[in-house]
């Protein structure tokens, strides 16, 4: 078997060029409930693979002739950040070393632009998929059967696919360890066990649809609650259950608005904020962004995931405490070897067969784990590491 090879060894703790084409339908080429697929095509879609990657992937190998009739889909959400671009950029290029085609596709934040792609990517009669999912739909199930009834392999990437028993693998990170470990820095940092008062704090999660928020969440809850219970830590909001602590979409203007609300409401007589539990940086950002303006107090702990640019800028500035990094290259490598056990029979490497369960079936996981990020590391970590500049940073 080709074996991509994995960059970082100190980060490795876990972890079509066909065109689309839409079928002729009136309502343009959507899938609607019920609707069979229909082998009719028209027009095209040229591929577009994004701007080059900011890392240049695994070292190139010998191409397998073999290979070079077989097809793999990549549908990913959005252009908007700069990690989708580089997790399918690398994934690409690391399969088109392979012999592999491929059909690498950005749904521009919009679930039914992706479901459409998806379709058309299934028409095409790729060899398999790979897809993370914008959000969860009731699409996806249908959409996915058809796969299914046409020995097509599904790996769902990063953000596990719901109510559908035609997933076949999940990679991923570690959420309820991310949530685990944020929680245990914010006892850490405000040395809870010692204490002379009860500390306050507020917790902001992402969006109730997306599993990954659950892991979130019951990581961060399960260290938490024994403390919540005791009096030492206070959530003077009140707000600790998921439907109530939720960001719809992950959105960075959400959680500065929650914030700003919890601000005016509960601490604008100087009680003191000592920390704000973010599930990943775009809602960090958010409660920094409110934080700024309207907060006088001593500045609070605030945890996030994902080390986006802005949220290491903010903790060089002060104003973020840490963010848990996902060495998302690492995530991509790990699909692709996945990708290339599956074309060639073999059985694909897991290390979690047992809790990512998507309501369906329990489906099987390889999972990679985080590593904390702070003022006193990022360099070394990020820069060192090779997954920003300086210059980015400045």
């Amino acid at each position: 078997m080709i074996i991509v090879a994995m960059l970082m060894p100190a980060l490795l703790l876990c972890a079509c060029s066909r065109s689309g084409r839409l079928s002729k339908r009136s309502n343009g080429g959507r899938l609607m409930p019920g609707e069979a697929f229909e082998e009719e095509f028209l027009g095209t879609e040229p591929t577009d693979p994004g701007p080059e990657p900011t890392d240049p992937g695994p070292e190139p190998t010998e191409t397998d002739p073999a290979n070079q009739f077989k097809k793999v889909a990549i549908s990913l959400p959005t252009k908007s950040l700069q990690r989708w671009l580089d997790d399918g950029n690398r994934m690409k290029t690391a399969l088109e070393q392979a012999g592999y085609e491929v059909d690498l596709r950005y749904a521009a934040n919009d679930t039914q632009t992706q479901i459409d792609q998806v379709r058309d990517m299934i028409l095409d009669k790729c060899d398999l998929l790979i897809i993370a999912p914008l959000s969860q739909s009731p699409y996806w199930d249908q959409l996915l059967s058809e796969a299914k009834r046409n020995n097509i392999p599904v790996i769902s990437y990063d953000r596990l696919l719901m109510d559908t028993d035609a997933v076949d693998y999940y990679v991923t990170c570690d959420f309820y360890l991310t949530g685990q470990m944020q929680a245990e820095y914010i006892i850490e940092k405000l040395d809870v066990e010692h204490s002379d008062r009860p500390v306050n704090i507020e917790i902001f999660t992402g969006d109730a649809s997306d599993n990954q928020t659950n892991f979130f969440y019951n990581g961060a809850m399960d260290v938490l609650d024994p403390y919540i219970a005791d009096g030492r830590i206070v959530v003077k909001s009140g707000q600790t259950e998921l439907d109530q602590v939720a960001t719809v979409g992950w959105r960075t203007e959400l959680a500065q608005n929650r914030m700003d609300a919890l601000l005016a409401t509960f601490y604008s007589d100087g009680t003191p904020l000592d920390a704000v539990l973010c599930s990943n940086d775009s809602t960090a950002l958010g409660v920094t962004n409110s934080l700024v303006a309207n907060y006088t107090g001593s500045y609070p702990v605030i945890t996030g995931l994902d080390c986006d640019i802005a949220n290491v800028k903010n903790i060089i500035a002060g104003k973020q405490s840490m963010s848990l990094f996902h060495d998302t290259r690492t995530l991509a490598d790990a699909t692709v070897n996945m990708t290339l056990d599956l074309l060639s029979g073999k059985e694909p490497t897991t290390n979690d067969d047992v809790r990512y369960n998507n309501g369906k079936k329990t489906v099987r996981s390889y999972l990679c784990a985080p590593l904390l990020v702070d003022i006193s590391n990022y360099k070394d970590i990020l820069i060192g590491g090779g997954y920003y500049t300086e210059q980015d940073l400045s």
